[in-house]
């Protein structure tokens, strides 16, 4: 029994939760949803020990159950634990939820005496730092100012709010009630300046070419905030802080209780991506201009709304390369994540973005819960009924095993969407791109071009 935990926990938590019923963030956006391992459903479904042996073995075709490919006496292990699982008390009667209408927002703050440790790892992600005012963090500003750039044509001094730090950062002064992008930009991955002015954006002809008559009101701050007020220009607080995925908190941080907060994890797969693509795509509002202006974010919409009664994401004709897409509809730029996802057999399948990232932070790139190297390995494997369907991982990708070239992420989610000059970001399709569609789409990476560079060859990496 003892062994057959261990394993459950190894495995099976994740999904199903330590009492069997699936209701965990990866389980909750799961379509079809995690099997009912609880005793009740089991004894109700008439599951016996030698099905849920097969289910565990094999895994269950077109769900997110993968196949285990352990020893028959491990399985077994795991049979005997789950006929019993610890059973969990229910609730007598629901508890009312609070209608969404009577909370407003309170900032992250609110947040912190109760989740001290969530708010703790999320106030260093990239999320809590997108904008940051270099009066108050004046580390904020990566490139040595006091070096003459002819790029540069601004001070320290000069600027109100500092934007990113990962790829790129840029620079916005404060004119009146609004902000305004300098035309200059800093590289962080190759450390110079580069000339900052949106070329082919949709919203190009509806603006100006002159950054100081784009305000970043109508182009950024949308996403970079909580709660941004068009009429006001005011915000709860910059950047992505709790309530911008979970609402209006005031009513939760009164009277904390599941039923009167919105958490991701607990909605439908739709629902629950639309909390990531609201920002994590290109798209327009379905009411533009709006008072006059032509908005870049979905103006109105929060996570109490459905995000396609304000957004739309941007079109694509097949067979076109565009500033947005490739010809077979790959994102072509960065911040299209979500453009990319809804197309993807994952994202039919019912997996969410929060099962493979967590956004209050983690010790991993791109905040994922696992290793690149790893974590497609939770749901995949050679033979699983998800995939490869190879007996190895070598047979499937014919490279070395401890290789790069069987990273699942380097074939499957290549650096194919440009952010600055030769600077990309992983696909999110998860389709595989093939030495032969990288040269008939003009899709160009370090990674595609000596992995089908060596292909042609006839070698494998090392």
């Amino acid at each position: 029994m003892a062994a057959g935990r261990d394993l459950y926990q190894q495995r099976c938590t994740v999904c199903h939760g330590y009492d069997g019923s699936g209701k965990t963030a990866a389980g909750g956006g799961l379509y079809p949803p995690p099997l009912d391992l609880r005793r009740g459903a089991l004894q109700e479904r008439k599951r016996t020990d030698g099905e849920l042996f097969y289910f565990i073995q094999n895994g269950v075709r077109n769900t997110g159950m993968p196949g285990w490919q352990l020893p028959d006496r491990e399985i077994w292990q795991l049979v005997a634990f789950i006929r019993n699982l610890p059973e969990t008390a229910a609730l007598t009667a629901p508890v009312a939820a609070t209608p969404a209408m009577a909370a407003h927002y309170v900032g992250s703050q609110a947040c912190e005496p109760c989740h001290a440790s969530i708010y703790e790892h999320w106030r260093k992600t990239p999320m809590a730092n997108v904008v940051r005012d270099p009066r108050e963090h004046p580390e904020a500003i990566i490139p040595d100012l006091s070096k003459k750039d002819p790029l540069v044509t601004f001070t320290a001094a000069d600027i109100a709010f500092v934007y990113g730090s990962k790829w790129k950062q840029r620079y916005f002064k404060k004119v009146g009630d609004d902000y305004y992008p300098f035309p200059a930009q800093w590289d962080v991955t190759h450390k110079m300046w580069r000339p900052y002015v949106v070329k082919d954006d949709w919203w190009v002809a509806d603006y100006p070419g002159d950054n100081f008559s784009r305000p970043t009101s109508a182009l950024c701050d949308g996403c970079h905030s909580v709660n941004y007020d068009i009429k006001t220009k005011r915000v709860t607080e910059w950047n992505v802080g709790c309530e911008r995925c979970h609402g209006p908190g005031s009513e939760h941080a009164a009277h904390p209780t599941s039923a009167n907060i919105v958490n991701p994890a607990r909605e439908d797969y739709v629902w629950a991506n639309d909390v990531c693509i609201q920002c994590h795509s290109q798209g327009r509002p379905l009411a533009n201009p709006i008072e006059g202006k032509y908005y870049d974010w979905p103006v109105g919409y929060d996570v109490t709304r459905k995000l396609g009664d304000f957004w739309k994401l941007e079109r694509h004709k097949l067979g076109e390369t565009t500033f947005t897409h490739f010809p077979d509809g790959t994102a072509h730029k960065n911040r299209m994540q979500g453009n990319d996802f809804v197309t993807s057999l994952m994202y039919t399948r019912g997996v969410a973005c929060y099962t493979c990232h967590d956004v209050h932070g983690t010790e991993y790139a791109a905040n994922l819960r696992k290793p690149a190297e790893t974590i497609c390995l939770d749901c995949h494997g050679p033979n699983s009924p998800n995939g490869p369907h190879a007996p190895t991982l070598e047979a499937h990708t014919h490279h070395k095993a401890d290789s790069t070239g069987s990273v699942c992420v380097a074939c499957h989610m290549p650096k194919i969407a440009q952010t600055i000059a030769d600077v990309n970001v992983r696909s999110h399709t998860f389709h595989f791109i093939s030495p032969a569609m990288t040269d008939a789409l003009h899709i160009r990476t370090r990674a595609t071009c000596v992995i089908r560079t060596r292909a042609r060859r006839g070698r494998r990496t090392r």
